[in-house]
């Protein structure tokens, strides 16, 4: 992880510790490194918050002044500049957008030429060159760049995803709450064509209402309304639509340990899960594993992340997996996380079985969870002391099969994570706050 870049892109809050220079000068870097020979081609796409026009000219202004050929895609979702990518042979390609955070903040994800992200080693050449360690050359006379809006392309990925579905959706009736944010691009219109009957929730977007009481973090007003309306399910989109979090027929939330409940079962039984494995971050909940394990399907772990998953998948060519959050990678078809395409497999899976999403998800029991933070001195050091080590695993002890306790180092701040399952809320209280009072009172 360099000092700009985390495992998500750069990101911060806008004209604070996000700037417009940096914009520039990362749009020049990516423009010079990929254009050497010849005019790159660049594509960037955009969430829907106020700094995102500014961070869209500074891109594609600094590429350009380096000789790249920048197409605009305006606002999309983040996976169909990776889709694009692929398909239009474009150098790499860039995303801004903050994903759930407020509307402050953004981010700008840079994506390489298979539409996976960036290597690290480019990111940190990058960084250098925004820290003024490196130089590059500008173009001039006819090598000079040229910037091309492209609104077109979102039409390519919508057509590409609707070409997906073995069925159409007529006669589900489905509620969305777009997030006034990414989503508002393309997912009524595509769910339309497919035949489904939709109600539209926050997909009037004011450059500062992204994810305001809103989208796959904030889904109470689509639970309110799947509820209360004669709705079979309900789908809430993140700010640049790569997360879903469904809603069942009664108002229930449909998590992504749902989502790869139902999915990977659906791929095992139909016989298509590569090696029968589903990938999860440690996050997910314990119920999922054990339900895994009813089911007869393995599962494969990583460190917090969607970069995590997707790399092991990756690696090992897995048909799916993903976050609790609701970033969810069907290798099949994409690289990266698709909100989307997420609800309309879920949809699929719904028409071929005839089944709701209540009744797909009912063997999978989910563990209630707590999980607190706790401020120490040192991360690190903090989870080398051995008496919380020996705490932890006195908790362990206590648990057995029917719980588990996860503590881990915040990836930004100077918190320890501490994170209970168990069969009742009442004992994940009384586990996370014995090992949080152990280290409040030992001042770790």
């Amino acid at each position: 992880m360099t000092k700009y870049f985390g495992t998500d892109g750069a990101r911060g809050r806008a004209n604070v510790t996000l700037t417009l220079d940096m914009a520039v000068k990362i749009g020049t870097y990516i423009g010079w490194f990929y254009g050497k020979e010849r005019h790159a081609k660049i594509l960037i796409g955009k969430d829907t918050r106020l700094s995102s026009d500014m961070f869209e000219m500074g891109l594609a202004a600094g590429a350009a002044a380096a000789g790249a050929h920048v197409y605009l895609l305006g606002v999309c979702p983040t996976p169909s500049v990776s889709y694009l990518i692929q398909k239009d042979a474009f150098d790499c390609g860039v995303m801004i957008s903050a994903s759930h955070n407020p509307f402050h903040d953004n981010g700008i994800k840079l994506f390489d030429k298979d539409g996976m992200k960036m290597n690290p080693e480019i990111e940190e050449a990058i960084e250098a060159y925004i820290d003024g360690e490196i130089d590059v050359d500008m173009a001039i006379n006819e090598a000079i760049g040229k910037v091309i809006p492209w609104h077109d392309g979102l039409n390519e990925y919508k057509t590409w995803l609707k070409s997906l579905m073995d069925t159409d959706f007529k006669g589900m009736k489905i509620a969305l709450d777009l997030a006034n944010g990414s989503a508002t691009s393309c997912v009524e219109e595509v769910l339309k064509d497919l035949g489904a009957e939709v109600t539209i929730m926050h997909s009037e977007p004011n450059g500062i209402n992204i994810n305001t009481a809103c989208g796959s973090t904030h889904p109470q007003d689509l639970q309110k309304t799947v509820k209360e309306g004669d709705y079979l399910a309900g789908f809430a989109f993140d700010g640049d639509a790569d997360r879903l979090i469904a809603v069942g027929e009664d108002g229930s939330l449909i998590t992504g340990d749902h989502t790869m409940y139902i999915c990977g079962c659906d791929m095992h039984d139909r016989g298509v899960l590569k090696d029968n494995v589903v990938v999860t971050t440690v996050m997910s909940n314990l119920g999922l594993y054990r339900a895994f394990d009813e089911k007869g399907i393995a599962y494969e772990q990583t460190q917090v992340g969607d970069k995590y998953v997707f790399e092991c998948m990756h690696a090992n060519h897995y048909s799916i997996g993903g976050e609790q959050s609701g970033h969810i990678i069907f290798q099949a078809h994409a690289n990266t996380g698709d909100g989307l395409l997420t609800a309309l497999k879920l949809l699929e899976v719904m028409k071929h079985t005839g089944k709701t999403l209540n009744e797909l998800s009912k063997p999978l029991f989910i563990y209630p969870q707590l999980l607190i933070n706790v401020e120490v001195n040192d991360k690190h050091k903090a989870l080398e002391d051995e008496g919380l080590i020996h705490e932890i695993e006195k908790v362990e002890t206590a648990l057995g099969k029917d719980g588990r306790i996860l503590v881990r180092p915040s990836g930004t701040e100077p918190l320890v994570r501490v994170m209970v399952e168990a069969r009742t809320d009442e004992l994940c209280e009384q586990y996370v706050n014995q090992v949080v009072n152990y280290i409040k009172s030992k001042g770790l």
